[in-house]
């Protein structure tokens, strides 16, 4: 395992395969942003200036098919689609990219990368499409792991390859579709080369890390290195530095695709859980690991985060104003260990051992005169869930009822309570099952029971 250190100190160049616009996204597509965006708070974290850059492509085959048979636009399609991707980011508390290009929008800078390819002898152009010559590039399948003359050829078809292999890096125009005009004849980029151009003109040659699903190991990434380093010259070394993949999200065990139709779409999710809970559910895997959704996992999550919010608003709501606390003490041990998970390749599942290790010691002092103490383990617990996108206090704040309600569930929690000291439990229940039918948790703690907005 190679020590990370950038290209150039105390900066980040990041670049990320983003969404493909042709359908709302899926759970899958959340799991990778989440993924990726905890990869950036952690170097941001350690100190370095991060600019992540994160691509929309905004057209392609599978656009152009979909827009045809919703008979709308491309651009309509891609743009309300891309909204949701958006809205589905947001909800997980998914930051937004330093920069966010569209495929459609530079298209003057694939034609540039496809002249150095043509210059260079590594593509050539039959009846108006542009062609990557896969032959001319000795390292072609390294990253994959393949060997080219074991490879199935490309998923393009038009006629014109010299190798089934090669793929296009510019398509010549077809009836009904957007193009654009360019030295060899109107058209549109191939899929492969938007990524290589973007990446190339906001982070240049080579950058730091390239992050993507590990589906597109191959054919994109591969393609992607491979016109990269031709086009910019091999002298220059490989276009990322690292590349970092996540894992797929299935469903019943299956893989989560929108080809298949075997999705579970973003906006369901979050209908069924708070977006915190998603969030800790996707991100509590290794990120290089697959994770089947589930009812049961879910649940799992959901009690998980109960735990970690119950502790910080608790230990909040005691201490009052100045509750973070730099003072060492235990708690920098619990730091420690969640700082080498992450370090060792983003080892979010033993960060997180760290994190409830340290809200278990944060409990144990609640209620005692020990506010130094608690102030500790609640900054540390503070410190490490806000790298890891869910801080309850400034990431996900609990909501609260405004003036009059809050001043009657005030007064029914304290029905409740009065039950509860008469051993009436019949009524504390019912009241409970209504507080929670209207969606108001009651927590009871030593202090007493406590509520919120669930």
């Amino acid at each position: 395992m190679r020590a990370f250190e950038p290209l150039h100190a105390g900066q980040v160049g990041m670049y990320v395969c983003g969404p493909t616009v042709q359908s709302p996204p899926h759970v899958g597509h959340v799991r990778s942003a989440v993924a990726f965006d905890v990869v950036r708070r952690w170097l941001a974290e350690r100190g370095f200036e991060v600019t992540f850059v994160r691509n929309v492509t905004d057209i392609d085959d599978k656009i152009i098919v979909t827009a045809r048979a919703e008979g709308t636009s491309t651009w309509a399609l891609a743009e309300r689609n891309t909204r949701l991707f958006h809205a589905a980011y947001d909800a997980v508390g998914v930051l937004p990219p330093t920069i966010e290009p569209r495929a459609t929008g530079h298209v003057p800078e694939i034609v540039d990368m496809i002249r150095l390819l043509l210059d260079g002898g590594h593509a050539y152009v039959t009846a108006g499409s542009v062609w990557f010559d896969v032959g001319r590039f000795g390292g072609y399948g390294e990253l994959s792991g393949q060997r080219p003359d074991a490879m199935q050829p490309s998923a393009e078809t038009e006629t014109g390859k010299r190798d089934p292999r090669d793929f296009a890096l510019w398509k010549a125009a077809k009836p009904a579709e957007p193009t654009w005009n360019t030295p060899w004849g109107p058209g549109r980029p191939g899929w492969h080369l938007e990524c290589s151009a973007m990446a190339a003109k906001y982070l240049g040659h080579p950058f730091d890390i390239h992050g993507a699903g590990v589906d597109l190991v191959f054919p994109h990434n591969e393609n992607e290195r491979a016109q990269s380093i031709c086009a910019f010259g091999e002298q220059h070394g490989e276009m990322a530095r690292w590349w970092l993949h996540n894992g797929l999200v299935t469903l019943n065990r299956e893989k989560m695709s929108k080809s298949t139709g075997n999705v579970f779409a973003a906006d369901e999710a979050l209908a069924l859980v708070r977006p915190q809970v998603l969030r800790l559910h996707l991100s509590a895997a290794h990120y290089r690991s697959s994770l089947d959704y589930s009812e049961e996992g879910l649940a799992e999550s959901s009690a998980a985060y109960e735990r970690l919010e119950t502790f910080v608003r608790n230990a909040a709501d005691v201490l009052g104003d100045g509750s973070a606390d730099a003072t060492a003490g235990p708690w920098d041990s619990a730091w420690e260990s969640f700082a080498a998970a992450m370090d060792d390749d983003i080892g979010v599942p033993r960060a997180l051992a760290a994190v409830y290790g340290a809200v278990t010691r944060g409990n144990a002092v609640l209620g005692r005169d020990t506010a130094a103490d608690l102030a500790g383990w609640l900054g540390v617990v503070a410190r490490m869930l806000g790298v890891l996108g869910l801080d309850p206090l400034t990431q996900w704040p609990v909501e609260r009822a405004d003036g009059g309600l809050a001043t009657v569930l005030d007064a029914l929690v304290r029905l409740r309570e009065e039950a509860r000291r008469r051993r009436d439990f019949a009524t504390s229940d019912a009241l409970r099952d209504a507080f929670s039918a209207a969606g108001v948790v009651i927590e009871d703690t030593p202090d007493g029971p406590r509520w919120r907005l669930s």
